[in-house]
């Protein structure tokens, strides 16, 4: 996993890319990345004993995470957003298993609560990407009579 600091610079270049050359689905996602990201710092445990125990602040965010990615995804036309939402559905998994097993290493349910991250922001690139470039097609092509 990355740094916090090296993290938060990904997720700013994604988020700004989205918001630069995407639509209202990119946007919508992108925006829910940073309110999810920044929601998680606040409510994170911030001791050694951090993922120990069921992290219910983060499982809070990526619950309403879901929600927000469902949501977009339910709009619209393109499938990119379904694949972010059930991709944040994976990360709901992570508490579901620690829940399941209390003895689950902190560092294997932060890694799982944090890897799916990363897929997500892979996805919103390439969906902001082929969104732009479908644009820019539909300017280059001719007016129907």
């Amino acid at each position: 996993m990355l740094s916090p600091q090296a993290y938060f610079v990904v997720l700013f270049v994604v988020c700004a890319y989205a918001f630069v050359r995407g639509r209202t689905d990119e946007r919508a996602v992108a925006s829910t990345c940073v309110a999810a990201s920044i929601a998680s710092v606040l409510v994170a445990t911030q001791k050694a004993s951090a993922y120990s125990h069921l992290e219910a602040g983060i499982l809070l965010v990526d619950i309403g995470a879901f929600v927000a990615f469902t949501l977009v995804a339910l709009k619209s036309e393109r499938f990119w957003p379904l694949w972010v939402a059930g991709l944040q559905l994976t990360t709901l998994m992570s508490h579901a298993f620690k829940v399941g097993r209390l003895d689950l290493m902190p560092q294997a349910y932060a890694a799982a609560a944090r890897f799916w991250v990363y897929p997500i922001f892979l996805i919103i690139v390439i969906g902001t990407w082929r969104s732009h470039r479908r644009r820019m097609e539909e300017r280059r092509q001719p007016a129907s009579a």
